[in-house]
């Protein structure tokens, strides 16, 4: 089998990490490439830059720079030159949304190639315009399998027309759990000193992620500060880790509201130092008004966190257990969200231990490993259908 990836960007270290166990499953004379559109984006600017010779699986980088410094006929030639110079038994196409991806899997379709999409999206990700979505209901039906991020995504591409028995993985959301929690226990008996070198509060909420519109961050500033004042509270901080356009806006806010030795902004930084962040707080909230997914939520969990998580982003469905590992709460509904940060902030510290147990418990059904190992089996099967017995699929009870 000759597997064929296209991904957006080598910045993606997540998506790395599933194409890293891809790699580990090939052996001869099987072969594996992945085509990497650009080095990185440029809203990813103070991220961190990928460092290509780390790389753990083989792959062609097209443009060493960003996706943005790219034509859409730039990026169109050059992943279809190299896509069907590859020849590939199998391609892994990881979004609808990029022109030079859908013609080449319509390419490579013709040609005989199994095609498989790895998809994100929800039905309430953005506003569905008609002709877009006909679009994509015509190229899912031209695919031969779905990897996706758990039960919306699975649920969208059903809407879109996809054959539910071809949805064969359903739990593609994954980060590197493992590492992530030594990362952090490395850094929690550190805590206490770290918060008081940054002025910290002894117990903090923290946010991580783009200062941006869409992230709904002003509504929390202002839950944060009603609750604080409906409790009279002096222990708990609010976290807000990374950079974006409404950095500024944000500020403003919490002078607005005498909130500056309550709310600290904090640099954006590699994820591999996220971990460090989180062991300085207690709860992590991702307030979005939309989000296909949602992966800091993952980070959070794996490092045994209790999560307050927008019912707008995909993963409050499937990783967000109420009452048990955290909470879910309208972004439309503000004095939910200041119920829900006013009831995070009157749990003891025993209670706050639990939940953050029951994180640990359920994200570990997301594991890069066994979906790494059913991703390749799968896109085996779709060349060799009579020679492989049942791929059991990743534990999926809790989808």
């Amino acid at each position: 089998m000759r597997l064929l990836i296209v991904h957006n960007t080598l910045w993606a270290h997540y998506k790395s990490l599933l194409f890293s166990q891809l790699a580990n499953q090939v052996t001869p004379p099987d072969s594996m490439l992945v085509l990497q559109i650009a080095l990185t984006e440029g809203n990813r600017h103070g991220l961190g830059v990928p460092d290509p010779a780390t790389v753990g699986y083989p792959f062609q980088l097209l443009h060493p720079g960003t996706l943005e410094s790219l034509s859409t006929a730039q990026r169109i030639s050059r992943v279809v030159r190299a896509g069907l110079a590859y020849k590939p038994d199998v391609v892994l196409l990881t979004g609808y949304y990029d022109p030079a991806q859908l013609l080449l899997g319509l390419l490579l379709k013709l040609r005989g190639c199994r095609v498989v999409l790895q998809s994100e999206s929800t039905a309430l990700d953005n506003p569905r315009m008609g002709w877009r979505e006909g679009l994509k209901k015509t190229f899912v039906g031209l695919c031969d399998a779905f990897f996706c991020f758990g039960s919306r995504a699975a649920d969208y591409l059903v809407q879109l027309g996809a054959n539910p028995v071809r949805i064969r993985v359903r739990n593609n959301a994954v980060v590197d759990n493992d590492l992530l929690k030594r990362i952090y226990d490395q850094a929690l008996p550190k805590r206490l000193s770290r918060q008081g070198d940054l002025g910290l509060q002894p117990k903090n909420l923290i946010y991580v992620g783009r200062l941006a519109e869409e992230k709904n961050l002003i509504q929390l500033v202002n839950s944060f500060a009603q609750a604080k004042h409906n409790a009279g509270d002096t222990t708990w901080g609010l976290l807000l880790l990374g950079e974006g356009p409404q950095k500024a806006a944000l500020q403003a806010e919490v002078a607005r509201l005498n909130l500056n030795g309550s709310v600290h902004f904090l640099p954006g930084c590699d994820w591999t130092d996220v971990p460090t962040y989180l062991a300085l707080a207690d709860t992590l909230v991702l307030p979005s008004l939309s989000e296909p997914w949602g992966l800091v939520v993952n980070e959070a969990m794996a490092c045994g966190l209790p999560v307050l998580v927008s019912d707008r982003c995909g993963c409050a469905v499937d990783l967000v257990e109420q009452g048990q590992n955290g909470y879910t709460f309208s972004p439309d509904n503000p004095a939910m969200l200041t119920r829900q940060v006013s009831q995070l902030m009157g749990l003891s510290d025993k209670a706050l231990q639990q939940m953050g147990e029951a994180s640990l418990a359920r994200i570990a059904h997301w594991a890069p490993e066994p979906v790494g190992r059913a991703m390749y089996l799968e896109m085996k099967r779709l060349t060799n259908p009579t020679g492989l017995a049942t791929v059991p699929q990743p534990h999926q009870t809790d989808l």
